[in-house]
Order: structure tokens, then C-alpha cells, then sequence
């Protein structure tokens, strides 16, 4: 069952390793499919049980949020080691194109994908792994809403002046000091080595809020702990309200970005294995690409996806005040149910309660906007 996965970020590797392990006839397309990963990524790590310690570059020994108080996440959270991650999906079976996938015609008997360079490869089933770009799939009807960042790599004691936290610690957000025009917090990750990444996030706005004013307030973070700059920033956007689309597509491309976190790599190295085994376990193309889809946008999925777009929605249309307040209120959540908002992609049952103990712990203030 000839398999051609268009992208050649980290879903669209681990789709291809899949499919290789499945016995699928594999090929990944990409303009640079060798290059190497810039963005620093993170999972939780119940998400991504096998993953093996050589694609780890280091665990947070405490993971901290800060709304309005301080709270401690019961959960193991893991930075990932590029390279290790890379080495851990590449896989010899894997065939590489350079290319970029422009568009694809799908049919009974299979599809076939135009490059922008003309070529045409047909195959049994396409799948779009070209993140926001949709190449495959077609980009949104609408700007989606977006998580902006702008992130730099600190030695530890530079950035424990910095967050107040000791090395080895995570901060998962940190809304401290509240900006009265538009809320962003503070994220902290430890690289390994000796350095750990502090970031200015805004969590969601449409259009994301610009680069320019994510790097003043980091910055003036760091002159107020008096720490110099260093060099070699990191710039984040990714889309959150991406809708499930209707053909086959994998990671960002196929909405795995959570709505209220941007997290999709987590999704997409747990799915990838059910997605080659369906596309292994089928007799005609037709019967691939369905039972693919039927794996990464069930009906559950979607009904997941919906409510957590809702929240979304919520979230961008709450006063500045307010939004501390509303995180304040998710981490005074039983564990159980941040857990099942945050990781629970088919959970509907854990999504729901999640949200309605929200709506519950809500003041009237924040309840007439939910509703």
C-alpha cells in the first residue's frame, strides 16, 4: 500500500518510521527533508510512553504554573532532544524526496501528488504532514487564531534571576506582571547542559501578538534581573484553532495542535503506529485512506476538538484581568481533569467534566462570557 507522507518535520517522520516498522511502502516529500529541527518541543510524558531516554534532553525535576498562586503539576514533563528524536524515526525504508508537495488528486484507486516542480507521484494513499501550510488539505477559510512567542536560551543562574525558580525547574506559565493591554506570561524550560530556555508567550490572539512586543517585555524581564542578552533567539507561531479537515492529514496539519496550548507533537508520535497499522491492515486504497482517517478524526475527536475550540474562544474574549483568573481556576482542577483537557484527545467524558468544573469554580464575571 504505497504511502507518500508530504513533510518532513517531526508527524511527518514519525508517520513515515510507522509505516516503514508496518511493512508500508513509504515516501516522505520535502524541500529539505534532512534538515535539521529548530524549535524546542516538549511532552508530557504519559502521552509518549516509548519514548526512549536518547530523544530526552532533560526532565524537569518540578513543573510550576502561576496564575494567581503558585501550583505544582503532578505530571512528568519532558524537553526534547532534537537529534536523539530524529535518530529515534529514521528509518531505512523510509524513501526521501526533494520536493515540495504543491497539491494532490485523490480517487477509488489512489491519489497522486504535484510537486511544485511539476512532478507527479502517484500512490495508494497521500497524507498532508506540511503543518500550517495544509499543502494538501488547503489552508483555512479564516486567519486562525495563533500562539506566539518569543523565547531565549539562558545559562541556568542567569535565568533563575530571571524566573525565581531554581535550575531544573519548568514553568509551565507564569502570568506575572499582569499587562493591562493584552496578557502574556512567562515559559521556562531546562535545556540539559547547563541552559534553560525562558520565553514571553502569548497564549492566544488572532492575529498572534507581533514579535516585536513579545521581545520588549522578555527583555525587560531580563534588565530587571539584570541579566545581559544573549544571542540566538527563538520565535514561535503556531496556529490553535485549526479545524479537523475532511481528508487524511497528520500533526498540525491534521488540527492535532491543542487550542489552548499549541501542543501537537505528543499527539502526533502516540498516533502515528494506529495510522500505519490501519494503512498496513487494508486491501484496497480506498479502505487505507478511511480507516487512516477514522483514526486521527473520529467522531470523538472532533467532538473533543469542538469543545476545546470552544474554550478557545473563551479564553480571546476575556479581559486582560481576567485571563490569570481563568488559569487560576484550571490548575485548582482535580488532577484527573486538567489531565483529560490538556491530553485527552478522545476523552469527550473527561473534556466535558473539565469544563463544566470550570464553569463551576466560575464568578458571574466570567460565567456570562462562557455562556
Amino acid at each position: 500500500m504505497h504511502t507518500i507522507i508530504a513533510g518532513g518535520g517531526p508527524a511527518g517522520w514519525a508517520l513515515a518510521a510507522a509505516c516503514a516498522r508496518a511493512g508500508v511502502r513509504v515516501a516522505l516529500v520535502d524541500p529539505a527533508p534532512r534538515r535539521a529541527w529548530a524549535p524546542v518541543y516538549g511532552v508530557w510524558r504519559d502521552e509518549v510512553p516509548g519514548l526512549p531516554d536518547s530523544a530526552v534532553a532533560a526532565v524537569p525535576h518540578t513543573v510550576l504554573a502561576t496564575a494567581v498562586t503558585t501550583h505544582t503539576l503532578d505530571r512528568e514533563y519532558v524537553v526534547i532532544d532534537n537529534a536523539g528524536l530524529r535518530a529515534w524515526l529514521d528509518h531505512p525504508a523510509v524513501e526521501v524526496i526533494t520536493g515540495r508537495a504543491e497539491s494532490v488528486t485523490r480517487g477509488d484507486r489512489g491519489a497522486t501528488v504535484r510537486l511544485t516542480d511539476g512532478r507527479r507521484l502517484a500512490c495508494a494513499v497521500a497524507v498532508d504532514a506540511t503543518g500550517a501550510r495544509r499543502a494538501l488539505t488547503g489552508g483555512p477559510a479564516r486567519r486562525p487564531a495563533e500562539q506566539t512567542a518569543f523565547g531565549l536560551a539562558l545559562d541556568e543562574a542567569a535565568a533563575e534571576r530571571v524566573t525565581g525558580h531554581s535550575p531544573g525547574t519548568a514553568v509551565f506559565m507564569d502570568w506575572r506582571p499582569a499587562h493591562a493591554d493584552f496578557p502574556t506570561f512567562l515559559y521556562s524550560l531546562p535545556l540539559g547542559n547547563g541552559r534553560t530556555l525562558v520565553e514571553e508567550t502569548c497564549l492566544a490572539a488572532k492575529p498572534g501578538l507581533p514579535q516585536h512586543i513579545l521581545s520588549a517585555r522578555l527583555r525587560a524581564r531580563l534588565t530587571a534581573a539584570g541579566v545581559v542578552e544573549p544571542r540566538g533567539p527563538e520565535r514561535v507561531r503556531i496556529p490553535l484553532d485549526l479545524p479537523i479537515p475532511r481528508t487524511l492529514a497528520f500533526g498540525v496539519a491534521g488540527g492535532f495542535a491543542h487550542p489552548a496550548t499549541g501542543y501537537s507533537l505528543g499527539t502526533a508520535l502516540r498516533l502515528a503506529s494506529p495510522v500505519a497499522q490501519a494503512i498496513a491492515a487494508a486491501s484496497t486504497p480506498r479502505e487505507a485512506d478511511r480507516a487512516a482517517r477514522a483514526v486521527v478524526a473520529s467522531a470523538a475527536a472532533r467532538e473533543v476538538h469542538a469543545l476545546r475550540r470552544f474554550g478557545l474562544r473563551v479564553l480571546t474574549r476575556l479581559p486582560s484581568a481576567q485571563v490569570p483568573e481563568f488559569f487560576e481556576m484550571f490548575f485548582s482542577l482535580p488532577p484527573d481533569r486538567q489531565r483529560a483537557y490538556l491530553s485527552g484527545r478522545e476523552d469527550l467524558a473527561g473534556t466535558a467534566a473539565a469544563m463544566t468544573g470550570l464553569f463551576r469554580r466560575a464568578p458571574w464575571r466570567i460565567r456570562t462570557r462562557m455562556v
